[in-house]
């Protein structure tokens, strides 16, 4: 079965035709930007015009960047506080004609790692965390999510830590990667005491560089990088929407 994912982010939107059963692309990968303001009707406008694109009339799913509790969102970083209380789910849905599942966007990237990737066939506990621009966080038992997960805000030397270990901040400060990686093992040390997972998945943009850091980890977890890239949200998205719409 196919199901279109959509990954909406906070200066692009992507979109692929997904095949649920291997979680690979069955379409070329589509783009556009994220209209700025990003404003509930111009977001919703744009994915009609993706949905067009592809002439589709199935399952949708959406990762968005916001917390997102029964399709309705709950926080704004990077798109317009008007979102805060609708129930996009059902307003994207009605506009596009279509069954429409929302996720928060590093959930659904951690689905597509546990179903499709590094955290295929995990069992016990698993965090996943996304280090990029700021940190996000997806959190599994035997596969199961804990939606919205926030880890990225634990207190880290007196300030969120993605304040003090994100990939922004060490370009920022041009952090060596003796030093950059001291922090991370902070970072991912305290995660291991507050939940003692039996597996951590790396992923985000400072995952490429996993090479040049990890010699400074001493936490006990066992650690790999994420497998599924930048297409993780869009399968995700579309593995969420299958699933959710055939409880």
């Amino acid at each position: 079965m196919e199901v279109l994912g959509i990954d909406i982010g906070g200066t692009g939107i992507k979109a692929a035709l997904v095949d649920i059963k291997t979680g690979e692309l069955v379409s070329e990968r589509f783009r556009v930007p994220t209209p700025q303001p990003a404003t509930p009707e111009a977001v919703i406008n744009t994915v009609a015009d993706v949905i067009q694109h592809f002439s589709w009339e199935g399952f949708v799913g959406c990762g968005f960047p916001a917390a997102i509790k029964n399709e309705t969102v709950m926080t704004a970083s990077n798109i317009d506080k008007s979102w805060i209380g609708l129930n996009a789910g059902k307003k994207i849905g009605k506009k596009i004609g279509c069954k429409t599942h929302l996720i928060n966007d590093v959930d659904a990237a951690g689905v597509a790692e546990m179903h499709y990737g590094a955290g295929k066939d995990a069992k016990g506990t698993t965090i996943i965390v996304a280090v990029g621009t700021g940190i996000g966080t997806a959190l599994f038992t035997d596969e199961h999510i804990l939606v919205n997960s926030e880890l990225g805000h634990i207190e880290l030397n007196g300030i969120a830590a993605e304040k003090y270990v994100s990939k922004a901040v060490r370009k920022k400060t041009d952090m060596s990667w003796e030093e950059y990686g001291k922090r991370l093992n902070k970072y991912f040390n305290k995660l291991e005491f507050y939940f003692w997972p039996d597996l951590f998945i790396m992923g985000g943009g400072a995952s490429k560089n996993f090479h040049k850091y990890s010699n400074q980890f001493d936490f006990k977890t066992k650690m790999v990088t994420a497998e599924m890239q930048n297409n993780a949200g869009i399968i995700g998205a579309a593995y969420s929407a299958y699933s959710e719409f055939n409880k």
